[in-house]
């Protein structure tokens, strides 16, 4: 059994830990497994005087595309949104159709002289989500849900392409990549509720079952650049 989207928010008390926990005994195999992968042979040049810059990223729900990057050192914030669409249509219940264009998103916003954009690239190919997966992550299936990298300007671009082309020809998985390059016209932030969302519910089924294990694969795969306290949106 797979939690499905329409168990995505429901929540349950500490109590429930013993049900859960013989639920996830039972999908442990679903659990996605981190990809070991290089890092990326070109990555955007950076300055000792710039502190910050951002990206966003889309790969599956925004809940744990957030929850993984706010453990990544260097990471300021991290902030789950809506990308793709417009800003009238940027609205939880409207991108759930899969018709508004929109992909649930996070902008990550970082400190390049801790971590590169070409790093966090790797982190979000290698245990963020399943590349290869098109148009759906785990148990959520939809353009909302597509694997994309939004691109800010034509460093971005040259890099994400780049990784992507060296990465189906290492044929680092079985089946190429389904990412696609789209630029980035605007993000909008998601609703308050969705924020922090794998910290705040972190025995929710879905969390423990689709989330958790990517949180757990970044400090697995990851020493070095892992966290054990999140950078959160409402600290």
């Amino acid at each position: 059994m797979i939690l499905s989207r329409t168990w995505r928010l429901v929540h349950r008390p500490l109590q429930w830990g013993a049900a859960v926990a013989v639920l996830l005994g039972s999908t442990l195999a679903y659990a996605e497994q981190a990809v070991v992968i290089p890092p990326p042979a070109h990555d955007v040049a950076s300055s000792p005087n710039i502190h910050s810059a951002s990206a966003v990223f889309a790969g599956g729900c925004f809940w744990g595309v957030q929850g993984v990057f706010q453990h990544v050192k260097g990471v300021t914030q991290a902030v789950s949104g809506y990308a793709g669409g417009q800003a009238q249509t940027a609205h939880y219940e409207e991108v759930g159709s899969g018709e508004t264009g929109h992909a649930e998103s996070v902008q990550v916003t970082y400190d390049p002289t801790q971590v590169s954009y070409g790093q966090l690239l790797q982190i979000y190919f290698s245990v963020v989500h399943d590349p290869t997966e098109l148009n759906r992550q785990g148990p959520d299936s939809g353009t909302q849900y597509r694997s994309t990298i939004f691109v800010a300007n034509s460093d971005q671009r040259q890099v994400a392409e780049g990784y992507i082309g060296q990465l189906n020809a290492a044929k680092a998985w079985s089946k190429p990549l389904a990412t696609t390059v789209e630029d980035l016209k605007g993000f909008y932030p998601a609703e308050g509720y969705h924020q922090d969302y794998l910290t705040q519910h972190p025995y929710s089924p879905y969390i423990m079952i689709n989330d958790q294990p990517k949180v757990a694969n970044l400090e697995s795969v990851f020493k070095d650049r892992y966290r054990d306290k999140p950078v959160l949106v409402n600290p």
